[in-house]
């Protein structure tokens, strides 16, 4: 029988004090980073080819040992965990804002600095920021999954705050890069998602967001056939993240689950962590992954989640309050 996390007694709603509060941020921060570097191995395998790679292992990939077909180090992340760190800093310097320009110039600077891989959609956004000055694309088809691999720095700055604010600040950052209504929906329910998690909320909120998302998109339910070598497309990314979280009980589980489906395992091992770190708390993150985890990224996760957290209104009503 499949142990979900709706039975777990992992992260119940509760009135949570601002450490704690805070140890769920710094848990989606440091969980995303896991994730990026767990799935990063097995990026564009199928389910098969992972199983076959770790028969001596159970068949199923379960550690940080880096390669893949970046030839990452153990440890090293990708353009999910870089690229959130580059918003994060951006939103930082303006003081806990989320503008267009200053996200726009911060991605600009992070291609300048020739990170390790970088979607195609993402190329294009910033480069037309870098011809036109433009902050926002225009409408396009491309309904990529990049906007929503990095969007983390935006819910944890802004956490506690309305959802009319959490989705137009979630736009503001996706749409440098991505304008799309299935990109554009998913981003904002991921920022949803988190605030509320990291306010105290229990897992039934995953389902109260997803149905609403269903509501208005009905691709992106995610019950029934199981997600399998999900691609960029963000529809394959949400269900298959989606599937995985709700149908685990606990961190490790979730991120085992999803980087195993294969494909883009990177980024879905990246947004399954960052909602399961928020979900579960940083002392759910398994000791082993955290030392694996390359030193820099692990301190500037840490950090920077918590510098973030410092502007959100949850963790100024959490503070008052207790």
């Amino acid at each position: 029988m499949t142990v979900s996390v709706l039975s777990s007694e992992a992260a119940p709603a509760a009135d949570l004090t601002a450490g704690q509060r805070q140890a769920r941020a710094v848990g989606a921060f440091l969980g995303l980073a896991i994730g990026d570097a767990l799935g990063a191995t097995v990026e564009f395998m199928t389910p098969a080819e992972i199983a076959h790679a770790n028969r001596r292992r159970g068949g199923r990939h379960t550690e940080i040992v880096g390669g893949g077909w970046l030839r990452l180090r153990a440890g090293q992340v990708t353009d999910d965990t870089t690229m959130a760190l580059a918003l994060g800093e951006a939103i930082l310097e303006a003081h806990g804002r989320i503008e267009a320009s200053a996200c726009a110039r911060a991605f600009d600077g992070w291609m300048r600095g020739r990170p390790v891989d970088i979607g195609n959609t993402v190329r294009r956004g910033i480069l037309h920021f870098r011809n036109t000055g433009a902050v926002h694309v225009p409408e396009s088809q491309d309904a990529g999954n990049g906007a929503a691999m990095r969007c983390l720095p935006v819910a944890l700055a802004l956490a506690g705050s309305t959802p009319a604010r959490l989705d137009a600040a979630a736009l503001v950052q996706a749409r440098v890069t991505h304008h799309n209504p299935l990109s554009d929906a998913v981003v904002c329910a991921l920022v949803r998602m988190v605030s509320a998690l990291v306010c105290g909320a229990g897992p039934e909120v995953l389902l109260k967001e997803a149905a609403s998302l269903s509501e208005v998109h009905p691709e992106l339910r995610f019950r029934g056939r199981q997600c399998l070598n999900p691609s960029g497309y963000v529809v394959d990314t949400y269900r298959a993240v989606m599937q995985a979280l709700v149908d685990t009980a606990d961190f490790e589980a979730c991120l085992v689950e999803v980087v195993n489906r294969g494909g883009d395992a990177d980024t879905t091992g990246a947004i399954a962590g960052m909602l399961a770190g928020a979900l579960y708390g940083e002392s759910a993150l398994p000791e082993r992954w955290l030392v694996a985890l390359d030193p820099a990224v692990r301190a500037s996760c840490e950090s920077q989640a918590r510098r973030l957290f410092a502007h959100a209104p949850a963790a100024t009503l959490s503070r008052a309050r207790h």
